[in-house]
């Protein structure tokens, strides 16, 4: 069976390669060329140049987003500005996903009762200081079966 050995990068990450004499050259051709038509050949790139290209974001413009801390906590009202529940938290799920926890009922965060919305049902403005359910009352989101999260 073939060893595994970590290899270091420049930039200090490492990966694992095979280090057997077992592995023969029409293996390793087979995998470069796999390697070539998965990433294409037309420009020499490294593999970890390739990884980092995949994050590259507008910091600028990610940071003028809205961050979870400050939405938490923040009343939901419906569109006739009745205060229909709470923003609890928000739960992406494996398939990324993004659900609004919802706390409708109680008082002060006590005996509330949790629900999950699509996070795109929610309109929110005034620079997330207001978010609105539109279509929706206390009622019926009360009718929603009851989140709960992992455990």
């Amino acid at each position: 069976m073939p060893a595994l050995e970590l290899v270091p990068y420049p930039d200090g990450q490492t990966t694992r390669r095979l280090c057997s004499h077992h592995v023969t050259r029409r293996t390793l051709s087979g995998v470069m060329l796999s390697i070539a038509v998965l990433f294409g050949s037309a420009a020499p790139q490294t593999l970890a140049e390739a990884a980092v290209a995949l994050v590259k974001v507008d910091v600028k413009e990610v940071g003028q987003g809205l961050q979870t801390s400050e939405l938490v906590g923040t009343a939901i009202q419906n569109d006739k500005d009745e205060k229909i529940g709470t923003l609890d938290d928000l739960v992406i799920t494996k398939d990324r996903s993004l659900f609004a926890v919802l706390q409708v009922g109680g008082f002060l965060g006590l005996g509330g009762y949790l629900v999950a919305i699509p996070y795109e049902s929610l309109n929110i403005t005034d620079n997330g200081h207001k978010i609105t359910l539109p279509g929706a009352s206390k009622d019926a989101l009360q009718n929603l079966p009851e989140f709960e999260f992992k455990k």
